[in-house]
C-alpha cells in the first residue's frame, strides 16, 4: 500500500519520529552506496544531440516535470525539435515508444509521461539509453530528459537539479540531509551537487525571495529561479480538492494563496492508481460539504476517463524569472552540433 509522503523528511531540524528515523539510518548508508556504485559503473550512451537532463536531489515533490515542460516549451520556441525522454513511472509498457494521448492512458504509459505529451513529443523508455535513441529517431534535435540525474545511461550535455524552493514553516528542501528511506534525498547532497551544471530553484507565484541560506548551499553554479503559477484561477465555489503528488500539502496551501474556498483537502499518495471506490468516496463527501471535485493536472490524468467530467483539473506551469540567464546557458548547450547516429524506429 503506498503512504502519503512524510512531512517530517522536510524537517531540517527537531522531526518527529526520531527512533525510527535513528533505525531506518543503516537502509539509507546502503541505498546511498548503491546510487553511488551504479553512477560510478555507469558507461553512457551519447546519441548524437544534445541532452539536457532535469532532475532533483530528492524523492519527489521538487516540481521538475513542469520545469522540464517549460523548458521543451522555450527550446522549441527556438526552432529545434524538442523530445522529452522519460521512464514512464507507474506505466506498464516498458518502450521505447512515442506516447499518443489518444491512444495511451497513464495506466499503460504514466501519468507524468501523459501529462508532458499534451504539449510535447514524448517517449517513454525503461532503458534511457533506448530511448535516447527511439527520441533521435523519431526527429529530436535535442532531448530534455524528465528525470535522470541519478541515471548514468546517457551522456548529458546539461544536467539542471529542480530544488523547492519553499522554506516556510519549518520545512528545508532536504530535510535535515538524511538519505531515504531515513528522509528524503536520493543521494548526498554533496554528491549530487557535484554532478549538477546548473540549479533551478522553484518557488510558488507568491512566496517572497530565495533563503539565503538555501543559495549559499549552490554558490559556484549558476542558479535561476522559476515560478510555480496556476494557470487559471480554481473555480468559485467550495471545493473538495484532493492530490495524489509528492508534497500534496503544496496544493492545498497553493489554492488557499490563490483565494479558492476549500471545503476540505485529501492528501494521497503520490502516483496512486484511482479506483472506483475511492473516487465514489470523495464524490460523497464532496456532496456532504456541497462542494465540487478539483484535483491536479497530474491526478486529472489519472482518472478513469468516465470521472473525468466530474473532476476539475487545476494546472500550473513553470515560468523562468530570467530568460536571458536560461538562454545564456542554453547557448553554450545547443552549440554541440554533430550527425546523429540512425537508431531503429521508436514503436507505437
Amino acid at each position: 500500500m503506498k503512504l502519503v509522503t512524510p512531512r517530517f523528511w522536510y524537517v531540517r531540524k527537531g522531526a518527529p519520529a526520531p527512533l525510527i528515523r535513528t533505525l531506518l539510518r543503516p537502509a539509507s548508508w546502503l541505498w546511498a552506496g548503491a546510487t553511488a556504485r551504479r553512477i560510478a559503473r555507469g558507461r553512457p550512451l551519447d546519441p548524437g544531440v544534445p541532452v539536457v537532463c532535469v532532475g532533483n536531489l530528492t524523492m519527489g515533490g521538487s516540481g521538475k516535470t513542469p520545469v522540464a515542460r517549460a523548458l521543451a516549451a522555450h527550446i522549441a520556441g527556438r526552432g529545434l525539435a524538442v523530445r522529452i525522454l522519460t521512464r514512464g513511472y507507474g506505466g506498464r509498457l516498458p518502450g521505447p515508444l512515442r506516447v499518443d494521448p489518444e491512444r495511451h492512458d497513464a495506466r499503460l504509459v504514466g501519468d507524468e509521461a501523459l501529462m508532458l505529451a499534451t504539449e510535447a513529443p514524448v517517449i517513454v523508455a525503461r532503458d534511457r539509453a533506448a530511448g535516447a535513441a527511439a527520441a533521435v529517431a523519431d526527429g529530436a534535435r535535442v532531448i530534455v530528459m524528465d528525470d535522470g540525474h541519478q541515471n548514468p545511461c546517457v551522456k548529458k550535455t546539461l544536467s539542471l537539479v529542480v530544488v523547492d524552493g519553499e522554506t516556510r514553516d519549518g520545512e528545508w528542501p532536504f530535510g535535515d540531509g538524511a538519505v531515504f528511506p531515513a528522509g528524503p534525498m536520493r543521494e548526498p547532497l554533496a554528491a549530487g551537487l557535484a554532478r549538477a551544471d546548473a540549479v533551478v530553484v522553484l518557488l510558488p507565484v507568491d512566496a517572497p525571495a530565495v533563503s539565503p541560506a538555501l543559495l549559499a548551499l549552490f554558490a559556484g553554479k549558476p542558479t535561476l529561479i522559476a515560478r510555480l503559477a496556476p494557470v487559471s484561477a480554481p473555480p468559485a465555489g467550495p471545493l473538495l480538492a484532493f492530490a495524489g503528488i509528492g508534497k500534496p500539502w503544496k496544493m492545498e496551501r497553493a489554492l488557499e494563496a490563490a483565494g479558492a474556498r476549500l471545503a476540505d483537502f485529501a492528501p494521497l499518495p503520490d502516483h496512486l492508481a484511482y479506483d472506483e471506490g475511492l473516487l465514489r468516496a470523495l464524490a460523497r463527501r464532496a456532496e456532504a460539504l456541497g462542494a465540487s471535485l478539483l484535483t491536479s493536472e497530474k491526478d486529472y490524468v489519472r482518472l478513469p476517463r468516465i470521472w473525468r467530467d466530474r473532476v476539475a483539473a487545476w494546472p500550473v506551469a513553470a515560468r523562468f524569472e530570467d530568460l536571458a540567464a536560461l538562454d545564456a546557458l542554453l547557448d553554450r548547450t545547443l552549440s554541440v552540433s554533430r550527425d546523429p547516429p540512425e537508431p531503429a524506429k521508436p514503436k507505437v
